[in-house]
């Protein structure tokens, strides 16, 4: 799944976004539900699911375990799983292209089965430390065996039946979290998470939705999350709501550009992912929310966007876990409200497909905005709603959502932005160009 030749844009600005515009489905969900269907016992629908290269890479890795995944001509795809605990040996290494979700998640389902995979991925996968995750699974009994610095290629044979952990999260991790909890499925007694910071929690409402036994605690010590193995999983019908990860490029579009005025159409607005939303109301951002409801188990709303005026803030450092891979585009609506906007509390940020801190730094600054770099975030001088000087080629570093926050910082630059590489935005919204061009042209 390596990228091919290098796909340059030039970015101009070409005044305001109009019209309504879909956003793919929510990326972390798709991935939970492929791999929860594909341990169920029967067919399970999924209607919605974001046909990313990401997602496809954690398809693959399930079929190559044994499920049976299709995509029917009607979009639906179905899934007949194989049960906890029938995961089947791969017959070759599970190459995850870009995808870390993909990669710590599947670690975890692997780690309880009496089954050795290897996984491999791209160039920007493979400088992405997997410490964070081999550490707990290690001590559930699985054997691991990493490249230096605990990165791919690795590989890793599962214990039957593994041992059950209390583990108490050092980073508030999503994707740590939920290899914990799906590597329970399949060890016998309860295994414990323990989350001093709430992170998003897709992993425990689809596991309980699937039939897990499962329960969330608060306690003074965190969210203490509880899973009993040796579960038995039953399919389900899914829709998959727009990632507001996705929908975060044209909130922040729409907030700066001038005239804009959009709807972006069934966006997921679980508690655990609208940090961004939180933070650019605070900012002054004009974002309504339209029809709110509940399509299933998670709250769903089209979100109108208007041009805004923003201002700078502090942004509160709790909201990070559920803003953290919204970090970019937020410091692109910083770079163009009035006064200095400081974003910190996101040392995650360091250890994504690229070391997200540095190369918005590098990127923005080479636009000419004024950015001061910490450890944990980015502290910047925003121009008060006026064009940023712009006229750089930014290395995207292989990292889809840096291309695509550059992107929006080119639609209101004086002088054209290019992107380096648009290819990984396919890793997870390969229509987002084709979007933005209609956004660009208005309503028919």
């Amino acid at each position: 799944m390596s990228h091919a030749a290098p796909q340059p844009r030039r970015i101009d600005a070409q005044g305001p976004l109009t019209g309504t515009v879909a956003v793919p489905g929510d990326k972390s969900i798709s991935h939970r539900s492929l791999m929860l269907s594909a341990l169920a016992v029967g067919e399970s629908r999924i209607e919605g699911l974001l046909e990313g290269e990401d997602v496809l890479a954690t398809a693959a890795a399930m079929r190559a375990m044994g499920a049976t995944i299709d995509r029917g001509d009607d979009g639906v795809w179905r899934v007949s799983g194989v049960g906890v605990g029938g995961l089947l040996q791969p017959a070759g290494a599970l190459d995850m292209g870009n995808s870390g979700t993909s990669t710590r998640l599947l670690m975890g389902l692997v780690a309880s089965h009496p089954i050795t995979a290897t996984f491999t991925g791209d160039a920007s996968l493979s400088g992405r430390p997997m410490g964070r995750v081999i550490e707990p699974l290690a001590r559930m009994g699985a054997d691991i065996t990493a490249s230096p610095g605990g990165r791919l290629p690795l590989m890793l044979r599962g214990l039957t039946p593994a041992v059950p952990i209390e583990y108490t999260l050092p980073v508030a991790s999503a994707q740590v979290k939920s290899a914990i909890l799906l590597a329970g499925l399949n060890t016998p007694g309860i295994t414990r998470v323990i989350e001093p910071v709430a992170t998003r929690d897709h992993s425990e409402r689809m596991l309980a939705g699937f039939g897990a036994n499962l329960t969330v605690t608060p306690s003074p010590a965190g969210r203490i999350i509880e899973i009993h193995g040796e579960a038995e999983l039953k399919p389900q019908s899914i829709t998959v709501p727009g990632d507001p990860s996705s929908a975060a490029f044209w909130l922040v579009a729409a907030s700066v550009v001038p005239g804009s005025d959009i709807v972006v159409t069934n966006v997921g607005l679980n508690p655990t992912r609208t940090g961004l939303i939180a933070a650019l109301r605070l900012m002054g951002a004009d974002i309504e929310e339209v029809d709110a409801r509940t399509v299933g188990g998670e709250p769903v709303a089209d979100l109108r966007v208007r041009h805004a005026a923003l201002t700078a803030i502090d942004v509160p450092a709790e909201i990070a876990p559920s803003m953290i891979d919204e970090y970019p585009v937020l410091f692109v609506a910083a770079a163009f409200a009035a006064g200095r906007t400081t974003a910190r509390g996101a040392h995650e940020l360091r250890v994504k497909e690229s070391d997200r801190i540095a190369t918005m730094a590098t990127a923005l600054a080479a636009c000419g905005v004024q950015v001061e770099e910490h450890e944990d975030g980015l502290s910047i001088d925003g121009t008060g709603g006026d064009a940023i000087p712009g006229g750089a080629t930014i290395a995207s570093k292989l990292d889809h959502r840096i291309a695509m926050s550059m992107t929006v910082a080119g639609l209101h630059a004086v002088r054209p932005v290019t992107i380096d590489d648009i290819g990984p935005v396919a890793t997870s919204y390969p229509g987002f160009y084709a979007s933005l061009d209609r956004l660009i042209a208005g309503p028919a």
